[in-house]
C-alpha cells in the first residue's frame, strides 16, 4: 500500500508539473527559429506560453511605415496567436486594426506592450492573453484605446475614444463582457485604473 501511495503521489506531482502554466518573451533569434515572423508586418514583440491547451506563440506586429530617413510610424497592426502542432505553428486567432480618419485624423497606432500580458488570470490552467493598443492624432493626443482579453479562444473587447468634449468621448464593453469570470473582470478593472493614471486618459463614456 505504501508503494502504491508513493506511486500515486509521484504520478500526480508529475501531472501537476506537466500542466504548469509558463510564459516568456522571445528574443529576435527565438522568433526566427520558431518561424513566427511570417505575419503581414514586422514582429515588434513576441511571447511564448504553455498551458493545458498546449504550446503557443503570440506575436505583436506593426507595419513600421517609413515617414523620414530617421523615423517610422505604424499605420497598421496585427496580433497573431499560433498553436505549436508537432513543430508547425497553426494560426488560432488574430487581431487587426489600422488608423482611422472618419472623424479625426489618426496618424499612428501601436501596441502598448507595457499593459499586454500572457498569464493565467483566473487560475484555471489556461493563459488569458490581454492585448492593449492605442492610436494618436497628428497633435500627439491619444485618440482610441482598445483592451482585448482572449478567454478560451474568444475575444472580449473594451473600446474607448478619448476626446476633450463629452459628446465625442466613449467607453464601451462588448455585450458578452459579463460572461467573463469575475476574477478576470476585476483584473481588467485594475489594469484600466493603471492606464488612466499613467497615460492621463479618462476611459469613460461621455
Amino acid at each position: 500500500m505504501k508503494k502504491l501511495a508513493l506511486l500515486l503521489v509521484f504520478f500526480y506531482s508529475i501531472m501537476g508539473f506537466s500542466q504548469t502554466v509558463q510564459s516568456k518573451m522571445l528574443s529576435k533569434n527565438e522568433i526566427i527559429e520558431r518561424n513566427l515572423d511570417g505575419g503581414k508586418f514586422p514582429v515588434f514583440k513576441a511571447f511564448e506560453y504553455q498551458d493545458k491547451g498546449g504550446l503557443y506563440g503570440l506575436t505583436l506586429n506593426e507595419n513600421q511605415k517609413v515617414i523620414s530617413s530617421k523615423d517610422t510610424l505604424n499605420t497598421k497592426i496585427e496580433a497573431v496567436c499560433y498553436l505549436n502542432d508537432h513543430g508547425n505553428y497553426l494560426v488560432k486567432w488574430t487581431i487587426n486594426d489600422l488608423v482611422e480618419s472618419a472623424e479625426v485624423e489618426e496618424t499612428s497606432i501601436w501596441f502598448w506592450t507595457k499593459y499586454c500580458s500572457t498569464q493565467d488570470i483566473d487560475d484555471d490552467g489556461y493563459i488569458d492573453p490581454v492585448i492593449v493598443y492605442g492610436t494618436k492624432t497628428d497633435d500627439e493626443n491619444i485618440r482610441r484605446i482598445k483592451v482585448i482579453t482572449v478567454y478560451k479562444g474568444k475575444k472580449y473587447a473594451i473600446r474607448a475614444v478619448e476626446c476633450d468634449l463629452d459628446y465625442c468621448r466613449s467607453f464601451k464593453k462588448d455585450k458578452n463582457w459579463n460572461l467573463l469570470p469575475q476574477k478576470i473582470k476585476t483584473h481588467i478593472d485594475k489594469l484600466l485604473a493603471k492606464i488612466r493614471k499613467e497615460q492621463h486618459v479618462l476611459l469613460k463614456d461621455g
